[in-house]
C-alpha cells in the first residue's frame, strides 16, 4: 500500500514538473499554482494515512503482547498444578507401597505352609512343562502345556483346577511312557508342507511312520534329515506291522531324541572318503587296481594248480598246463643224454615261472606304498591344521577338524587297503610257489627215470 502511494506521489510530482515546463513555455501561472496545491494535499493525505497505519500496527502489537503474556501465565499455572499433582501422586505411591508391603506380609502370614506348597507346585509345573514341550507324547495330545505354563508363571495362588490339571498331566505322562500306540497326525514333509500320516510311538523314546523315524520340534513332527541304518529302520517297520500277540524286536532312543539327532551329524562312508581328499582317492584307485590284479592272479594260480595236479595223474602231456608243457619239452629231447635233458627241463621250467609270478610284484609294491601314501596324507592334513591354527587360533575346533580328518582318513585308507593286498600277495605267491615246486619235483623225477633208462 505504501509503495503504491509513493508511486502516485512521484506521478503527481512529475505532473507538477510538466506543468512548470509548460508555464515556462508561455502558459498561464494560475494552472501551475493549482497543480502544486494538489501535490501538497496529496502529501498531507499520505502522511495522515501512514500515521494511521502505524498507530493501528502499534495497537495490534500491544494487543498480541498482552495475549502472549496471558498465555505464558496460563502455562506457568498449569506447570505448577502438574508439579503439585506429581508431588501428590508420589506421596500416594509411597503410601500404596507401604500398604502393599503390609498386605504381602499379611498374606504370607495367613498362607503359612501353603506358600511353600504352592511354590513347589509352580516349580513342578515348570519342570513338567519343559518335559512336555519336547516330548513325543505331546504329538498325540497337543496343547497340554498351556495350563502348565500359566501355572508356572502366575504370581497368584494356584486354583484347585490348576492343581488338578497339573496332577492329571503328570499321571498321563507317566502312563503314556509305557505304551506303544498308533495314531494319526500331521507330519511336515521335506518340501515344508504338512500331510496326514499314521504314526507309531514307543513311549516318549521314538516315533516313526512308514519305517522312517520322526523328530518333534516346536510342536511339529517331521522326518529325520537322514535315517539310521537299514536294521534299525527295519525294526521300526516290524513294530508298526506288529499285532497284539507276542513280542517284536524294536529300537528306542533312551536319550529321547539326542542319539537320533546325532545320526544326522554322523558322516556316511562316502563323506568320510571325501574327507581324504586327492591323496585318499589316489590310494583307493591304485589299491583297487592292485586288489583286482591280486584276486585274478590268485584265482588263476589256483586253477593252474588244479590242472597241474590233474596232469600228475595222467601220462599224456597237455599244452593247457605248465607241467604238460614241461613233459612235452622232455618228449622232444628224450633221445639226448641226461645233462641235456636236465638243461632242457630247467629251461622249460624257467619259461613257466614268469607266467606264474607275473603281476605279483605289483601287488606287493602297492601293498607297501599304500601306507606310505596314507602317511603322506597325514602330513598334509597336519600341515593344513597348523596353518588354520596360525591364522585363526585354537578357539574354534571346527576350523582344525578338516585337516585332522584328512590326516586320519588317509591313514585309515592306507592301512585298510594294505592289509588285504598283503594277504592277496601272500596267497597268490604261495600258489605260484606250490606250482613251481610241483614242476621241479616232476622234472627231477623225469630226469631220474631218464637216467635209469639210459643205464639200462
Amino acid at each position: 500500500m505504501k509503495l503504491f502511494k509513493l508511486a502516485s506521489l512521484s506521478l503527481i510530482a512529475g505532473a507538477a514538473a510538466v506543468s512548470m515546463d509548460f508555464s515556462s513555455a508561455g502558459f498561464s501561472s494560475a494552472s501551475a499554482q493549482v497543480t502544486l496545491d494538489q501535490v501538497l494535499n496529496a502529501v498531507r493525505t499520505e502522511r495522515r494515512e501512514v500515521s494511521q497505519e502505524n498507530r493501528e500496527r502499534i495497537q495490534r502489537f500491544q494487543s498480541q503482547r498482552n495475549q502472549q503474556q496471558a498465555l505464558l501465565t496460563q502455562v506457568r499455572n498449569q506447570v505448577a498444578a502438574e508439579n503439585a499433582r506429581s508431588t501428590q501422586l508420589e506421596a500416594t505411591m509411597e503410601e500404596n507401597k507401604e500398604a502393599i508391603s503390609e498386605l504381602d506380609q499379611e498374606l504370607a502370614s495367613k498362607q503359612g505352609e501353603f506358600q511353600e506348597l504352592f511354590g513347589a507346585a509352580r516349580s513342578a509345573a515348570a519342570d513338567l512343562n519343559a518335559q512336555v514341550d519336547r516330548s513325543l507324547i505331546s504329538a498325540q495330545f497337543p496343547g497340554r502345556g498351556a495350563g502348565l505354563n500359566e501355572l508356572a508363571r502366575t504370581e497368584k495362588l494356584p486354583t484347585e483346577e490348576q492343581l488338578r490339571d497339573l496332577w492329571e498331566v503328570m499321571i498321563q505322562q507317566m502312563a503314556e511312557q509305557g505304551k506303544t500306540v498308533t495314531f494319526d497326525s500331521r507330519i511336515i514333509q521335506a518340501n515344508g508342507e504338512a500331510a496326514e500320516a499314521t504314526i507309531t510311538r514307543i513311549g516318549p523314546f521314538v516315533a516313526f511312520s512308514n519305517g522312517k523315524y520322526l523328530t518333534y520340534n516346536d510342536g511339529r513332527l517331521q522326518f529325520l534329515a537322514r535315517q539310521p541304518s537299514g536294521a534299525i529302520t527295519g525294526a521300526a517297520s516290524a513294530v508298526a506291522r506288529a499285532t497284539g500277540d507276542g513280542f517284536v524286536r524294536g529300537a528306542i532312543d533312551p536319550s529321547l531324541g539326542t542319539l537320533l539327532g546325532l545320526v544326522v551329524e554322523t558322516p556316511t562312508l562316502r563323506e568320510r572318503v571325501d574327507q581324504g581328499g586327492p591323496v585318499g582317492y589316489t590310494i583307493i584307485v591304485v589299491s583297487l587296481i592292485a586288489m583286482a590284479l591280486g584276486a585274478f592272479k590268485w584265482f588263476s594260480l589256483t586253477m593252474v594248480a588244479g590242472a597241474v595236479k590233474s596232469q600228475v595223474r595222467r601220462k599224456k602231456a597237455s599244452k593247457a598246463n605248465p607241467l604238460g608243457r614241461v613233459m612235452l619239452a622232455y618228449e622232444n629231447t628224450a633221445s639226448n643224454d641226461v645233462e641235456t635233458v636236465a638243461l632242457k627241463l630247467d629251461d622249460a621250467i624257467l619259461k613257466e615261472v614268469p607266467k606264474l609270478e607275473g603281476g605279483l610284484n605289483l601287488v606287493k609294491v602297492v601293498a607297501a606304498v599304500a601306507p606310505l601314501l596314507g602317511l603322506l596324507g597325514t602330513v598334509i592334513g597336519m600341515i593344513n591344521t597348523f596353518q588354520a591354527i596360525t591364522l585363526f587360533g585354537t578357539g574354534d575346533p571346527q576350523i582344525m577338524a578338516s585337516g585332522i580328518s584328512t590326516a586320519l582318513v588317509t591313514t585309515v585308507l592306507g592301512l585298510v587297503f594294505a592289509i588285504p593286498l598283503l594277504l592277496l600277495h601272500s596267497f597268490a605267491s604261495g600258489a605260484a610257489k606250490r606250482v613251481t615246486q610241483i614242476l621241479e619235483e616232476q622234472a627231477a623225477g623225469i630226469i631220474a627215470e631218464h637216467a635209469e633208462g639210459g643205464r639200462a
